[in-house]
């Protein structure tokens, strides 16, 4: 992307920004890109500085700041989660985020993430799920369809090709709106009335459910062999989905361990359990699935590298869509030793006018 001339200004990427960018290059590309993106700086994981995300915990929900550095570029994201806020029409989830340049310090990219937190979270599902889902596997089972629902519906028709869906939401409405949504969009659709029911013949199952609470969403005897595991409801202290037994039949793979152990399904396990990280199998240091009968588990609970990279996929959009907002953030003075004196000029400009 060109630099902006003015130092003062930084290019703002808001959430009518985004939706028309979505639009303007159409969801599937745009998700499929991400992915692109997401894979990419997975493969080069060890070059970024990594840390568990900040919490700030409350008994209504969680505040979080998600940093990560490659030397290069710099991103954090602030992100929030408070399920009860569905009860009063507002989102569970919000975020905004900010690149800049490691060499400067000065941002280069402000943006609402609370649609691209949704985007990123779906692309690295299906690209997680290249690596680890049965071959040929066409049938997801979507527990929870809720505000995600769609977006892994359709990276996982986009980088997979699965075209069957069976959902399953304690709210029927939300499996209503759902089924709504996705409707033309090439998916054959089974609104189930159990999670058993939406599991059978599913090769993949999808978990995203909202409660802050360890809940039981997947029990053991639902999950037969061969299946994948997408677990991206879980996402912080006390907070699971999944039986503890499946998760001793299965093979996990994680995001970030340390954060992961805090966080994940796998809170649930002693702290020397084996589990495996992404970027192992995305470099050929690890395996992923091994056999047919395999019960693989992506313990997913979202790591600031992903945000990273769709923040940089954004930057790089902005050149040719024009979808941002020259936000005037940066202090710019003709001196930069002399912060006050533009202070006292811009006074005596206003008293002029």
């Amino acid at each position: 992307m060109t630099p902006i001339p003015n130092l003062n200004i930084v290019p703002f990427v808001s959430v009518d920004h985004m939706m028309k960018l979505v639009v303007k290059i159409g969801i599937e590309t745009v998700l499929t890109d991400l992915a692109a993106y997401i894979e990419e700086d997975i493969k080069r994981w060890e070059s970024f500085d990594k840390t568990p995300r900040i919490a700030a915990h409350s008994v209504d929900g969680v505040i979080e700041l998600m940093p990560a550095s490659d030397g290069s570029l710099y991103a954090f994201k602030y992100v929030n989660g408070h399920p009860k806020n569905t009860r009063e029409g507002r989102q569970t989830v919000t975020a905004f985020g900010l690149l800049a340049d490691v060499g400067t310090g000065y941002p280069t990219l402000l943006s609402e993430m609370t649609i691209l937190t949704a985007l990123r979270t779906a692309a690295t599902s299906a690209v997680v799920a290249k690596y680890l889902a049965p071959k040929g596997a066409d049938c997801m089972a979507v527990i929870g369809n809720g505000a995600q629902s769609e977006f892994q519906a359709i990276a996982f028709k986009a980088l997979l090709g699965v075209k069957k869906l069976r959902l399953y939401d304690v709210d029927h409405a939300a499996t209503e709106k759902c089924m709504r949504n996705l409707a033309g969009l090439g998916f054959d659709l089974v609104p189930c009335t159990t999670i058993e029911d939406a599991v059978q013949g599913a090769a993949i199952v999808t978990t995203a459910t909202a409660d802050k609470q360890n809940a039981t969403i997947l029990t053991d005897n639902m999950v037969g062999a061969g299946i994948h595991i997408n677990a991206i409801g879980g996402d912080c202290p006390g907070k699971t989905e999944l039986h503890r037994d499946i998760l001793l039949r299965s093979d996990i793979f994680v995001e970030y361990t340390p954060q992961t152990r805090i966080e994940g399904e796998i809170q649930q396990l002693p702290k020397d359990h084996r589990v495996t990280e992404l970027w192992q199998v995305m470099t050929g240091q690890a395996e992923g699935r091994k056999s047919a009968r395999q019960i693989t588990l992506f313990d997913s609970v979202g790591f600031a590298i992903e945000d990273f990279s769709a923040l940089r996929y954004v930057r790089d959009q902005l050149q040719r869509t024009r979808l941002y907002q020259e936000l005037d953030l940066l202090a710019d003075p003709d001196d930069p030793r002399d912060l006050f004196g533009m202070i006292q000029r811009s006074t005596a400009n206003l008293a002029v006018a």
